[in-house]
């Protein structure tokens, strides 16, 4: 009568309950879970299987389309869609900008500003600044100012809103001292290095951890359907999962391998100029845990060649006072 009713009313696949009976029938109730979610010795295991589950959810949400950000303008998604058409025009993008006139001003104004204005000749209307701009480049654009306003707009919970406003800080710095960094090598070389951009740097930059919001989204929709996972245990996942995730995202969006290749940390192509944007990428960050004296310096490794070493021996050395100058300086001259 025991086991038949326990049969009936606690054998539940849900709490993965499992009855053992021994050989004088008496028997024994084990659920299996907490021992993974409570034992100290396991939490690695536990943060390993919700870093898989988080990144099966998320890699699912990219591949199939429905790629978890919070919700940006249609206008962004639209002109993504448009430049991996093949027949796609300057007009076409125009056109699609008008239908957002905040996205549009901001294009304007990027396409005037003195970064991106090579020529210092000042455009008044759309088809102008996509012209001089690039359909691609007006992508990136669009896309790093939807993401920079949604670091500090979405409505997640206190914990998520910290992360993100932290990662708008981080990348603005990031991609303003690429900035500069480019600056800097084609100064002192400019035939050598004419292939790098700082428009391009700053961009690049700037989307680098496009991926954390697909992984704070999905956390945040992990517990509305009513889970729980503590925010610290979270937090590790994201930063381990960060990196491969901004790659799956940028991918899916049609984005080229210098914006890959800086979100993932990792090289993809066997021939690549001397230095690239992910060796500029690497610098700026070696750059700037110096100057904020991170610890963690020690054990960073960076390559840079002859040319690197003086860029890096005269940012190492200027006062903080002009260096934070120069980056205020460049997110200022951008537009964005």
């Amino acid at each position: 009568w025991q086991l038949r009713a326990l049969d009936t009313h606690l054998i539940d696949k849900e709490y993965a309950v499992r009855v053992h009976c021994t050989k004088d029938l008496k028997y024994s109730v084990t659920m299996e879970h907490l021992s993974f979610f409570w034992l100290p010795n396991n939490k690695d295991k536990l943060i390993n299987a919700l870093e898989s589950e988080f990144a099966q959810l998320v890699e699912q949400s990219i591949s199939t389309g429905k790629i978890s950000l919070p919700p940006i303008p249609d206008v962004v998604l639209k002109i993504q869609q448009l430049c991996v058409e093949e027949h796609t025009t300057i007009s076409d993008v125009a056109n699609c900008l008008l239908e957002d006139p905040g996205l549009a001003a901001v294009v304007l104004r990027v396409a005037n500003s003195v970064i991106f204005n090579r020529r210092n000749i000042t455009c008044n209307d759309l088809t102008t600044a996509v012209s001089r701009l690039g359909i691609l480049r007006v992508r990136d654009i669009v896309t790093a100012q939807a993401i920079e306003q949604l670091k500090h707009s979405v409505n997640l919970t206190k914990e998520c809103n910290a992360i993100l406003v932290k990662s708008a800080a981080v990348s603005r710095e990031l991609g303003a001292v690429m900035v500069i960094l480019v600056q800097a090598f084609r100064k002192h070389e400019p035939g050598t290095y004419g292939h790098l951009e700082q428009e391009k740097a700053l961009l690049v930059g700037l989307l680098a951890d496009i991926g954390l919001f697909c992984l704070i989204n999905e956390y945040h929709l992990y517990l509305d359907r009513g889970n729980y996972l503590d925010p610290e245990i979270a937090l590790q996942i994201f930063q381990t999962r960060c990196s491969a995730t901004s790659k799956l995202v940028l991918e899916r969006w049609g984005f080229d391998n210098d914006f890959r290749e800086v979100s993932s940390n990792e090289k993809y192509e066997q021939t690549r100029p001397e230095v690239s944007y992910l060796d500029i990428a690497r610098i700026a960050h070696h750059l700037l845990m110096f100057r904020n004296h991170d610890e963690r310096i020690d054990e960073h490794e960076v390559e840079f060649n002859l040319t690197g070493a003086e860029v890096l021996y005269e940012l190492s050395n200027m006062s903080d006072t002009d260096f934070n100058d120069q980056i205020r300086a460049v997110l200022s001259a951008s537009g964005l």
